[in-house]
């Protein structure tokens, strides 16, 4: 798994023999970034700690419900973990807690590489009173979660672990349960008496806790379902509980957003025959249900669907899918470029069931907007190529449009690397055809954009937008949209956003010797091509880096380059050709120049390295 650059060299080998050994050159690995939590810790007051104390009452409940990106702060002290129903495989009810190794900004615990274990994230409870004037051990306490390890994520790797704590009645913590790292289960629940009266206080308090392989693996954890009152007892794991679980599937067949005049184009194509959800029965008895769907569109308050109902009938301990037809509702464009939103409501009513009701109802919002999208804006992992030091990576994903319209840039969604990547560069690619790619003969290229650097910004999608030189106008059908990097990148590969929820076909095809082949990984690599009126680019930088001033003159140039930077320090210099390919390297200090007389004519691309900052690249024509 490559998540560090720096290494033990017996990780090295293990690594060297997996990559010799292991079929295509894709590769998968964990998130080293996560921009919801910062950008939901920088604007939202979810987001902020709560240095609020609440003294609760038993009965504990929380099935994470109702929150996303952070905990409720009216259960809960700290904001380690991140509130999400992507990172969870069949969980209890919609919503878990997610444990891994990236902070409460979402940032890794340790940004430059090093190797270790330690405590990572914390959920930590408010006060609950329990002194003993209220309730003792004699009144059966009992606490029950529910926990899986990886999910949709990796699996913590043996030496990781899940703990929980209790705070004593003097103010310390003790641990009191513990689970090793292992690979994908189903949700497991534990059951926890509180016999002593150590901790029967009005200030207890209880801890989860992740120990965690720094930039070894993800070490994901999630937890759901937790609750603590008294007269239960061990074989209380009964959950008195129908809840939706997954999240429904969009409108759309087979685009999981797209803009709205390229739907109305063709509508009956794009719209899917029906709509799934899931509905878990956590109850030992079959569940008489009754189950409504309706939809309206948010922009103009107009009635899509009508409430609908049926009564299905829930088997007990499963989960099932429920569908819906799709309905062939439209509304007019008032503006070309219009987002349109439909909000698809789907509730449920149990007669029997007596468990929280906040986790029956769901919504999911249809976004028509100006990109083309197969992913649903969350990433669980993250995709890269295993590229060799002399050949260029190329990836492109295939897109279709059902009328003219004109690009004008593209989203990507990129994942960190740890240490943090100073220096990588990359070309947009937009291609009509590939060659031996569904009938094409050839690699035709519409567009080619070079001196594209990774961005992390924490934009309102969590994308990095770049704009093209030009807008590109496109006629209706395929084409291919992506990126190519360049041969001396070695095992340094872009990382991209992998959301592993996608369903269906992820259209995606890579080239690392020649040509072109079909991915074969389940997920969308999260690159959106972007459509319709000019749009803005997000500002280049990296919290990583700070980019040093410099020049390169004279440009166009004939025979020799001078390069001015700040500082009379020495630098290292490395020019690339349009293909990728290193055609020069040395040292320079400023003032001084270089030779190029040597050069065959064309365009090439320079960047130099400053105290081990290595700058954006500067194009550069020789004449």
């Amino acid at each position: 798994m490559k998540t560090a650059k720096t290494i033990t060299p017996l990780l090295t080998l293990c690594f060297l023999l997996l990559a010799c050994i292991a079929p295509g050159q894709e590769r998968t690995t964990s998130l080293q970034y996560n921009p919801q939590l910062r950008a939901k810790q920088k604007g939202n007051a979810l987001g902020k700690k709560t240095n609020t104390t609440v003294v609760l009452n038993l009965p504990f409940f929380e099935d994470f419900t109702g929150y996303y990106t952070y905990p409720d702060s009216t259960k809960w002290t700290d904001n380690h973990v991140f509130i999400n129903n992507t990172m969870c495989v069949n969980p209890v009810s919609r919503g878990v807690a997610t444990m891994d190794v990236l902070n409460d900004v979402g940032y890794p615990w340790d940004p430059w590489g090093s190797e270790g274990i330690r405590q990572c994230d914390s959920l930590t409870s408010q006060p609950i009173n329990m002194s003993l004037s209220l309730v003792s051990p004699a009144d059966s306490v009992y606490l029950s979660f529910f926990y899986q390890p990886q999910g949709n994520g990796f699996y913590p790797l043996p030496q990781d672990s899940l703990m929980l704590m209790f705070r004593t009645k003097y103010g310390g913590w003790e641990k009191i349960w513990e689970i090793q790292g292992s690979s994908q289960q189903p949700f497991q629940q534990v059951m926890i008496p509180i016999t002593d009266s150590l901790y029967y206080s009005d200030t207890f308090q209880f801890r989860f806790i992740n120990l965690g392989s720094l930039n070894l693996s993800d070490a994901i954890w999630n937890l759901d379902y937790i609750r603590l009152n008294k007269n239960r007892s061990y074989t209380d794991t009964a959950v008195s509980d129908v809840a939706f679980t997954s999240d429904p599937t969009p409108l759309l067949n087979d685009y999981y957003s797209m803009p709205y005049r390229q739907f109305l184009a063709n509508p009956t194509s794009e719209t899917a025959l029906q709509y799934y959800d899931s509905i878990h029965n956590a109850t030992n008895a079959p569940q008489p249900l009754t189950y409504w769907f309706t939809a309206r569109a948010l922009n103009t308050g107009t009635t899509l669907q009508p409430p609908v109902s049926s009564t299905p009938l829930s088997n007990a301990y499963s989960v099932q899918q429920q569908s819906n037809t799709a309905y062939t509702t439209t509304i007019p464009l008032t503006g070309i470029h219009d987002r349109v939103v439909f909000e698809n409501k789907y509730y449920i009513e149990s007669t029997t069931a007596t468990g929280p009701t906040d986790n029956d109802t769901i919504l999911h919002d249809q976004v028509f907007d100006n990109y083309l999208a197969y992913d649903d804006g969350t990433a669980e992992q993250a995709y890269y190529l295993n590229l060799y030091p002399t050949q260029p990576g190329m990836l492109a994903i295939e897109h279709h449009l059902n009328t003219d319209d004109t690009m004008q840039g593209m989203a990507i969604y990129f994942g960190r690397e740890v240490p943090g990547s100073v220096s990588e560069v990359f070309t947009l690619m937009v291609y009509s055809s590939l060659a031996g790619v569904n009938g094409g003969t050839s690699d035709d290229t519409l567009l080619t954009q070079q001196l594209c650097s990774p961005g992390f910004k924490d934009t309102v999608n969590h994308f990095w937008v770049y704009k093209f030189d030009r807008p590109l106008p496109m006629h209706a059908g395929t084409f291919y949209a992506g990126t190519l990097q360049p041969a001396d990148f070695g095992s340094d590969s872009l990382y991209f956003g992998f959301d592993v929820n996608r369903r269906g076909g992820n259209h995606a095809y890579y080239n690392v010797l020649g040509s072109w082949n079909p991915s074969l990984l389940a997920g969308a690599i999260m690159i959106r091509p972007l459509f319709g009126q000019t749009i803005i680019s997000s500002h280049v930088t990296d919290v990583y880096t700070k980019q040093p001033d410099w020049q390169v003159t004279p440009n166009p140039a004939t025979d020799r380059l001078n390069f001015t930077f700040k500082n009379d320090v020495q630098a290292t210099y490395h020019m690339l050709n349009i293909q990728g390919q290193p055609v020069m390297s040395g040292e320079v200090t400023s003032g001084n120049s270089i030779d190029i007389s040597t050069l065959p004519s064309g365009m090439y691309f320079v960047n130099i390295t400053v105290n081990g900052v290595a700058s954006a690249p500067v194009k550069v024509v020789k004449l």
